[in-house]
């Protein structure tokens, strides 16, 4: 008996190595440990595992368990084989940089680096990058030959381990990112697919702290990846995207050296999640030269309450007359305008928006998947691009909307960043629909305006869905979604399209604000808007799309959400009732300095469609409570 409980006793020991690897954030908050794991009668390499820790208080609680890392590629395996062979020293990160358009406008990061050093069983040398940042962690993988050869990289051994019963808010996996981020305990769905796509949620259990899990930098050497929970509800490993029927490749192909992008994990309190910009802390800097001709603004759109308009000459007039009583600077014309008819084309519409000071923008169909909406295939190849884009710069558009991509293959990712390179080169902004999730290319290529990858307003055309959900998917979209980009949601809808909405005129305004992106799309028809009273109305000619800094009041996903947002000496607050009951929302000001501020609030009034607006004075420290209706919500100015 005593032989074999050496035995066991001499299994356990040889299990685990006693040499852990650790890295510090600079604030000491945040630690992550590496460490082998070794199988017994091997004890020269193993699999590789960190783990994540998180300074409450005086003592360190776990918010990742220990996850396994490790990739494939064809020829050989980079995974339970693994040797440390050297770390670096830690390397002090310090990043401050500018966005044009985002949650802040100025962006400082603080950070801590190293590098781990592996050979597999053939000697071959994986390098593994960690940061530990005071607010989040990245690591990516990196071969560090040199080769000319293409080597085929067919998928990850990553994998992010969750305790049982953690409550988690993840999107079932979609090409097109449009579904929705229910609360979900258990990680099984109700379809047999376990798939889920990129930002996920979670929070720790038992304890005050949040994790965001995602992935940025992704470059035309990488694809996009997913994560797949099909062999333990609780373990998501990333995985590559399948091949296509017109794309067989599966992974990556590339020679060497390579990088793998950076995989991304905010951590914190809820508003730490909210208010991270680490998705493009990571990414690589603005690669353009200038980049003056650049800016954010709101834009008037015709496809939602008008689907075909915009082959209607007289009808897009119409929303070009909007657009310039309402102080918009563009005006989207959606597909079908290869088509217009009914009193002009669409070089007569350009003309006319430029008559009347208004920039107006196209949409094209990106020639990958759905190939019916047109105009198709125009921004293919780099000389159709040329070709286009050189057209669009002589009749005066100032950008364009792609539609339809096919995936998130390597081949895609090239095709976004041509797209990207490409109209900067003749001054075009750029929004992505039916497209992947922001990843940090607004960083690299801030030309990027806005990413559609979001169950949005436009699913009132769709579907009877959105009509019961939205409210509860609207205060789960700041927590999620929008944390890693600029959101093109299309908001703002008092009027009902193919399906109605119930959720409240104040909640509605509130949209503008809650949701940010550099393109901020108002979906409604001018008839809806100019049925509004006159602060409201006034208000969405002035809320700003870009903005200064942003900062979470509060809020809890799926229930209830409170965001400020400043622009210059102003903030614009909004808030958002999640619930089908009504719910008190209690709006504090610690967050402004010394003085007496005007406040001017806009808030649910009698009823879902009407409004009640009041002059409040606060200074800091004061708190008032707001009412909202079931599915309600507010915004407020705030100024000295």
């Amino acid at each position: 008996m005593k032989h074999i409980q050496f035995l066991i006793l001499l299994f356990i020991t040889t299990l685990f190595t006693l040499n852990a690897q650790e890295i510090l954030s600079p604030n000491k908050n945040i630690k992550v440990v590496l460490q082998s794991k070794k199988t017994f009668g091997n004890l020269s390499s193993g699999q590789i595992f960190f783990k994540i820790l998180y300074k409450n208080g005086s003592k360190y609680v776990e918010v990742l368990p220990d996850s396994p890392l490790g990739l494939s590629r064809a020829d050989q395996q980079f995974t339970d084989n693994l040797k440390l062979i050297g770390e670096s020293k830690a390397v002090a990160i310090h990043d401050k940089y500018e966005m044009i358009c985002g949650k802040r406008k100025i962006c400082e990061n603080f950070g801590t680096e190293k590098v781990f050093c592996y050979t597999n069983s053939t000697n071959q040398s994986l390098n593994i990058v960690f940061r530990a940042y005071n607010n989040g962690v990245a690591f990516r993988y990196i071969f560090p030959n040199h080769s000319d050869s293409l080597f085929n990289i067919i998928n990850e051994s990553t994998c992010y381990v969750l305790p049982d019963s953690t409550c988690r808010w993840m999107q079932p996996f979609e090409i097109s990112y449009e579904d929705y981020y229910p609360l979900n305990k258990t990680g099984l769905r109700t379809e047999k697919n376990q798939e889920w796509g990129f930002p996920a949620l979670y929070k720790v259990n038992n304890n005050p702290l949040w994790v965001l899990i995602s992935e940025a930098n992704i470059t035309d050497n990488n694809c996009a990846t997913k994560l797949c929970n099909s062999k333990n509800p609780n373990e998501y490993n990333v995985v590559y995207p399948a091949p296509r029927k017109d794309f067989k490749q599966t992974g990556v192909k590339t020679s060497l050296p390579w990088k793998s992008q950076w995989h991304t994990l905010a951590i914190g309190k809820l508003s730490d999640i909210v208010e991270s910009t680490l998705i493009t802390d990571v990414s690589e800097p603005n690669q353009l030269k200038e980049t003056d001709w650049i800016k954010p603004g709101p834009v008037s759109w015709i496809y939602w309450a008008n689907n075909h308009g915009s082959k209607d000459y007289k009808k897009v007039m119409e929303y070009i007359d909007f657009a310039a009583e309402m102080n918009w600077p563009y005006v989207l014309i959606d597909w079908e305008w290869d088509i217009m008819s009914n009193g002009g084309n669409i070089t007569d519409a350009v003309n006319y928006a430029k008559s009347k000071g208004i920039k107006p923008m196209l949409w094209y169909n990106s020639g990958t998947a759905w190939l019916d909406p047109t105009p198709v295939d125009r921004l293919l190849t780099a000389g159709k691009r040329a070709e286009e884009f050189s057209w669009l710069n002589k009749m005066g558009v100032f950008g364009i909307k792609v539609d339809f991509f096919a995936g998130d293959q390597q081949d895609m990712m090239k095709y976004y960043i041509d797209i990207l390179k490409d109209a900067a080169k003749y001054h075009l902004m750029v929004n992505f629909h039916g497209a992947t999730v922001p990843r940090g290319w607004a960083r690299t290529y801030p030309n990027l305006m806005s990413t559609e990858a979001v169950l949005g307003a436009e699913w009132y055309n769709n579907s009877p869905t959105l009509t019961k959900n939205a409210a509860g998917h609207n205060t789960t979209l700041p927590f999620t979604r929008n944390v890693v980009g600029s959101m093109d949601y299309t908001p703002v809808t008092f009027s009902n399209s193919q399906h109605p909405h119930i959720t409240t005129y104040g909640h509605e305004l509130a949209l503008s604000v809650v949701f940010e992106s550099g393109f901020q799309h108002f979906a409604d028809s001018p008839t809806a808007y100019n049925s509004l009273p006159s602060e409201p109305k006034e208000f969405l000619k002035n809320v700003p799309v870009s903005w200064d800094d942003t900062k979470l009041l509060d809020g809890y996903p799926g229930e209830k959400v409170i965001i400020a947002r400043r622009k210059g000496n102003k903030w614009y607050i909004g808030g958002l009732n999640g619930l089908d009951k009504s719910q008190t929302l209690n709006l504090k000001f610690d967050f402004i300095g010394k003085g007496k501020y005007n406040l001017k609030l806009i808030r649910d009034g009698k009823d879902d469609n009407s409004f009640s607006t009041e002059l409040i004075k606060v200074e800091k420290g004061d708190n008032i409570d707001i009412e909202c209706l079931p599915r309600g919500g507010f915004v407020a100015v705030l100024a000295l």
